[in-house]
């Protein structure tokens, strides 16, 4: 069985860049946009951003229909970000049977070998990284990363900006989290203050990210 390890820590490099906040969707509301570079100033599309804050926490709601897909020997998505307590299932879609299982601190569970939808799916009632593989095929790896906010994003630019939409002003920590990264890396975070009609640009750099 392949071994796959989750949370930990991560040493960074955050530099402040040209980058726009503006205002969106009324008063108090702000989208915010970030953009997520490995430790040589290269994009790095496909980042997750998210912003924590005592009353974001607050504001936590599990996800209804969550899935991740397994489908040509991938899952699909790769990355899936969800709030604290959301149950995800886990549909196959391959003539072959699967055994999903994740050794992530935040989330350890095994999905043995089966066919179909597992008739219960999984609950990430813990925050952090779970990294997801297969144990029949090793070349299947996939990441959930549950979170105690309602603010998050997965960028899809090749730029590697993420953009967030209708974050309220108020003071926050920006965490960001990107697969390249070493397996068990958790998601890096600066202090960010959101306000009107914006705050400081900034640029994140990922400098332990892999090419």
């Amino acid at each position: 069985m392949r071994s796959v390890s989750g949370i930990g820590r991560l040493a960074g490099h955050i530099s402040m860049g040209v980058l726009a906040w503006g205002l969106a969707c009324g008063a108090g509301a702000a989208t915010v946009q970030v953009t997520v570079q490995d430790g040589a100033g290269k994009p790095l599309p496909g980042a997750v951003a998210f912003l924590e804050s005592p009353e974001a926490r607050r504001l936590v709601r599990p996800l209804a229909n969550a899935e991740i897909v397994q489908q040509k020997l991938r899952f699909h998505p790769d990355v899936l970000v969800v709030p604290v307590g959301t149950a995800v299932r886990f549909p196959n879609h391959d003539t072959v049977r699967h055994h999903v299982y994740s050794f992530s601190p935040a989330k350890k569970f095994e999905l043995k070998l089966y066919a179909g939808v597992p008739a219960n799916p999984v609950v990430f009632d813990q925050p952090g990284v779970v990294v997801l593989g297969c144990n029949i095929h090793d070349q299947m790896v996939g990441w959930v990363l549950a979170v105690e906010t309602p603010y998050y994003a997965v960028g899809s630019a090749p730029d590697g900006g993420v953009r967030l939409e209708n974050v309220p002003a108020g003071s926050y920590q920006l965490r960001v989290w990107h697969e390249s990264l070493p397996v068990g890396a958790a998601a890096l975070a600066q202090p960010l203050a959101v306000s009107e009609p914006g705050g400081a640009p900034v640029v994140v750099r990922l400098s332990a990210a892999k090419p």
